[in-house]
């Protein structure tokens, strides 16, 4: 069977007749059976023993892709036909792999994001759906699945920045999701992008760096490393630089769909270390074929502050008393005098908030950055820097005279039709989903707390509401919280599992993935309106 012809029985292990899907792993068990067959016997001679490792390396990527489908695939028959497929190479002799790690995520339970589909029928249709565009349904799929509304939206605009027509071509797309992802050190993403890029067509040696790749997208790294760090340093100069540089020149359309692509891949690295994703299983670092050891206890784990059990515990009296003084704090809120504010002091509270939050202090841990990641960006030094240090003069963002409904949406829909459209019904459910729920409070209005966590975000990058009181932020927000935000959202890289454990002790983990949308979302529009503004004035 040749590589066209085997992945289109793994493409069809998606499709929604059961016969078909019957019909494919027929096919791929004789296949893995002939593999298992190849395996080469002792003595063999050396040119022998050579074909015999590629054919022993084809035949534990095609073992630990089964892996994947008895785990991860929506249904029940494919699951079930891999998992005896494995038993029965097993069987034979041959050693076969097993997950590392406990699920989707190092932060949630398994059992709990597993158990969200099998009690919702809404989730399910969307994970076969996903399962049946990409041949796998991945990780960050599993854990949004807490919140199909807002998933089905979020798939279906990635699958339109990736898949559909556009200005870019494939190969592009996925480069510069690598680039972005890079930037942040996500590795989960990196990978998944690598194996896409090389799937439709990509250049093996553009791998090797970014400056094996052509000058049209090395020139794309200022942007990106501006982007993703200190995006209130980007003005028309950056747009200017792509758009006339001469043979290598962007066009506007094009631009635009590398900035939404760059800005989405950024906050979704974002969403990505602050749910702790775990590897997929059929990559690396999602499976081995090793022996399980006598200690389950994971190395990377205490590397990640993972490990203090005890922690994990809390003190949960203490935790119950926090829920309660947050409702507290709320209800004294809506229920004080609307005794408006000038706009003097209003202006003050946002500049009091805006330095408060360059005090908050994010973790410093060291994070080794390997060679596959840091090759597909430059300057390694350059990272997150607070919007304004003392002896700065970056002038604030003023959302009246600039925002995302009046200015960048039109010009996104411009330029990249539909897109805009895609990007703000995303925006528009991560900002206004809410079950009426804090913990094991029902019919509670949390529209405000909600519109803290958005406009806190953009603060820490300079962006102001006229109409929003910035006192409220630290009525409802409190320290840990703080350190989380900032962290998740300026370095990512950083979080830890033990952050994500100390804020909020009390609520459920579908509230707190609920809470990384907010931030993933507020984070890609706060990027997006630095850009887009720099490209309104390079219009203009």
């Amino acid at each position: 069977m040749d590589i066209q012809d085997a992945e289109g029985w793994w493409t069809a292990l998606g499709s929604r007749d059961a016969l078909s899907r019957e019909a494919a792993m027929d096919t791929i068990r004789q296949e893995v059976m002939m593999r298992v067959e190849k395996a080469a016997p002792p003595g063999e001679s050396s040119s022998s023993a050579d074909s015999a490792v590629a054919s022993s390396n084809d035949l534990n990527d095609t073992l630990a892709r089964l892996l994947m489908l008895s785990k991860r695939c929506p249904f029940a028959d494919v699951r079930e036909r891999c998992a005896r497929i494995l038993r029965t190479v097993q069987e034979i002799g041959v050693r076969i792999p097993r997950p590392l790690g406990s699920g989707p995520s190092r932060f949630i339970p398994e059992k709990e994001i597993l158990e969200v589909s099998k009690l919702d029928t809404r989730t399910q249709l969307i994970f076969e759906d996903s399962f049946a565009a990409l041949g796998r349904l991945d990780n960050i799929s599993l854990v949004m699945g807490f919140h199909p509304q807002y998933l089905e939206r979020f798939l279906r605009t990635q699958h339109y920045l990736l898949q559909m027509d556009g200005p870019l071509s494939l190969h592009y797309r996925h480069y510069i999701c690598i680039m972005a992802a890079a930037r942040h050190q996500c590795s989960y993403l990196v990978n998944l992008h690598v194996n896409d890029f090389l799937q439709v067509g990509g250049d093996q040696k553009w791998l090797n760096g970014l400056d094996n790749a052509p000058q049209k997208l090395q020139l794309l790294g200022e942007l990106n490393k501006v982007l993703a760090h200190r995006p209130w340093l980007i003005t028309r100069a950056h747009i200017e630089q792509l758009l006339k540089a001469e043979e290598h020149s962007w066009s506007l359309a094009e631009l635009i769909h590398a900035v939404v692509l760059l800005t989405h891949y950024h906050s979704l690295a974002s969403f990505t270390f602050g749910c702790g994703i775990s590897p997929e299983i059929h990559c690396d670092g999602g499976h081995t074929f090793r022996l399980p050891s006598i200690s389950s206890y994971c190395v990377c784990d205490i590397a990640n502050g993972n490990g203090a059990v005890e922690e994990v515990l809390g003190n949960h009296q203490e935790a119950f008393c926090e829920v309660e003084a947050l409702m507290e704090r709320m209800k004294l809120l809506q229920c004080r005098d609307e005794e408006e504010a000038s706009q003097e002091e209003m202006a003050t509270r946002f500049e009091r908030e805006k330095t408060e939050s360059m005090l908050v202090v994010m973790a410093e841990e060291e994070k080794f950055l390997s060679r596959d990641i840091s090759c597909h960006f430059e300057d390694l030094s350059y990272g997150y820097k607070d919007f304004s240090r003392r002896g700065d003069h970056v002038p604030t963002f003023r959302v009246q005279d600039y925002s995302w409904e009046d200015h960048g949406y039109s010009l996104v829909n411009r330029l990249y039709p539909d897109v805009g459209q895609l990007i703000d019904e995303k925006f528009q459910i991560a900002y206004n989903l809410t079950y009426n729920t804090m913990a094991t409070h029902r019919d509670v209005d949390t529209s405000m707390l909600r519109r803290a966590i958005w406009n806190y975000i953009h603060c820490m990058f300079g962006i102001r509401y006229d109409d929003y009181d910035y006192g409220e932020i630290n009525q409802l927000l409190d320290r840990n919280f703080k350190v989380y935000i900032k962290t998740m959202v300026c370095s990512p890289e950083k979080t830890t599992k033990r952050m994500y454990e100390s804020f909020w002790r009390q609520f459920q983990h579908s509230e707190k993935v609920h809470v990384n949308l907010l931030l993933m979302e507020a984070r890609m529009q706060a990027e997006l309106l630095y850009a887009l503004r720099a490209v309104t004035r390079y219009m203009t």
